[in-house]
């Protein structure tokens, strides 16, 4: 563990003239700056959470020499102040419940967490705002708010762990985002820190704000590569009274008919999610894909809306369902879709199943389903597609030939891109993400599977230089 520390690779991250610290002495500059209660060695953490940063990690880099766990916004400050001024390059993250998404880290000499910023700093219940520290757990706040009858409106993955900072950093929005938009829309201000260690805020406490520049969208999705966020402020909702899903399955094109029926109707929705076959299947909800929509509102409201929803499948002669628990449904699918127990089992090395973002043109929900189908119709898998906003989520389990798989990938994000949409990797295999380096460079099938591919990168490569010259936050991830 006293070894030194060597130089990265070439890239934005490179400075090959610095001598780096061992580990030891790492640990003793931290521990001097925050206390030793606050400052873990690498092969003392426990050991998912060693797995989550292994896995976040190019295969050649070596692990970072501790996590810091700072309890205040200005220890979290001093402590980026020192990593600049040594030269460190910092892995920052909440709980790490999606640590490992995106790009690769190509090296981390120490990590940083923000779960004991845990603060609820402002509850404005008049004004339906609340700002937080950033590593207040997603369900601890919304317990929070509930007792005043409000909350955020957004339905993230991994639940339980998840951190309001984690949620920004990865603008995870989740099935709400079909009534209320995204994280970026509802983050009204925001403070965070930036590479060299200052303290900046933009935006503020108020819905009707235009204090400085928007710095909140620009860091939403940002996967911590341009700043640390410290503490958040976002818009909040009242509890609805009542809500009911409503659960529709059978043919595609009366699915398809169905979802163009709603988008022209005067029905409001407030989640309008489509369901894979295999979704539907596993759910326990019949066959065929699956048209999911909740509406949340006064009882009576909710109900005729239901109602309506109800006779205008009967006309297309779609099978429907009411689901009263709809708390208890999300719950369900965020297990079939992100298996966060087994995921929390698997060593990184272990790692069996691919889960990708995904973008599309809503009107082409329907025939992309049809063809992801037709793509694996030998393997398990599960879609689900936001209607609204054509965002939505792919997960194939039980990947065992990864050229294959590559090769499927490929002809889905081909589909996606003609509907001018996307494909984003979060969760896979080291191997296909890593430059396909792992799998030798006989894998031709593996090329162009990772990484961003659109026409914006030159621009996120200089906006990342401008934030942190030095490239010391998230190295070389983008």
């Amino acid at each position: 563990m006293g070894a030194a520390r060597s130089a990265a690779p070439m890239s934005i991250c490179t400075d090959i003239n610095f001598v780096r610290l061992t580990d030891n002495q790492l640990i003793a500059l931290f521990t001097d700056l925050i206390g030793v209660d606050n400052v873990v060695p690498f092969d003392r953490l426990t050991p998912n959470l060693h797995d989550r940063i292994v896995s976040s990690l190019a295969p050649d880099s070596l692990a970072p020499a501790c996590v810091i766990y700072p309890k205040t916004i200005a220890e979290l400050s001093r402590a980026i102040a020192l990593a600049y001024e040594h030269r460190l390059r910092v892995l920052p993250f909440g709980n790490a419940t999606k640590l490992d998404w995106g790009g690769l880290v190509s090296r981390a000499d120490v990590s940083i967490s923000t779960s004991k910023l845990n603060r609820v700093i402002e509850h404005c219940v008049g004004d339906l705002t609340v700002t937080v520290e950033s590593g207040v757990k997603y369900q601890d706040l919304q317990t929070v708010l509930a007792k005043e009858g409000q909350f955020l409106a957004i339905n993230p993955p991994y639940t339980a762990n998840a951190t309001i900072g984690g949620i920004l950093a990865t603008g995870s929005a989740g099935s709400l985002r079909h009534r209320y938009n995204s994280v970026r829309d509802m983050c009204l201000g925001i403070e965070f820190v930036r590479a060299d260690g200052e303290v900046v805020k933009a935006g503020g406490r108020v819905v009707k704000n235009v204090a400085g520049y928007d710095l909140m969208k620009l860091l939403t999705g940002s996967y911590g590569t341009l700043g640390i966020a410290s503490s958040i402020t976002f818009r909040l909702y009242p509890l609805p009274e009542y809500t009911q899903i409503v659960v529709v399955t059978g043919a595609a094109a009366a699915i398809a008919s169905a979802w163009q029926k709603i988008s022209t109707s005067v029905l409001t929705p407030t989640a309008c999610d489509l369901l894979s076959a295999t979704a539907i299947a596993d759910l326990g909800l019949g066959d065929g894909i699956g048209l999911v929509l909740q509406f949340s509102s006064l009882k009576a409201s909710a109900i005729e809306q239901c109602d309506r929803m109800a006779m205008l499948a009967k006309e297309l002669n779609l099978e429907v369902q009411m689901l009263g628990e709809a708390q208890e449904f999300w719950e369900l699918l965020e297990i079939l879709i992100w298996q966060d127990e087994l995921r929390n089992l698997a060593e990184p090395a272990e790692n069996n199943h691919l889960v990708c973002k995904l973008g599309i043109l809503p009107s082409a929900s329907v025939s992309f389903l049809q063809e992801c189908e037709q793509i694996f119709e030998d393997q398990s898998y599960y879609l689900q597609i936001h209607t609204g906003s054509g965002l939505g989520v792919l997960r194939v389990e039980d990947l065992q030939n990864l050229g294959a798989i590559a090769i499927q990938i490929k002809k889905v994000r081909s589909i996606a891109e003609s509907h001018s949409g996307f494909l984003s990797i979060l969760e896979a295999p080291h191997a296909l993400k890593f430059n396909n380096a792992t799998l030798g460079q006989g894998s031709s099938n593996l090329e162009n599977v990772w990484g961003y591919r659109g026409n914006a990168r030159d621009l996120m490569v200089k906006i990342q230089q401008k934030f942190d010259p030095r490239g010391l936050l998230s190295c070389d991830r983008l």
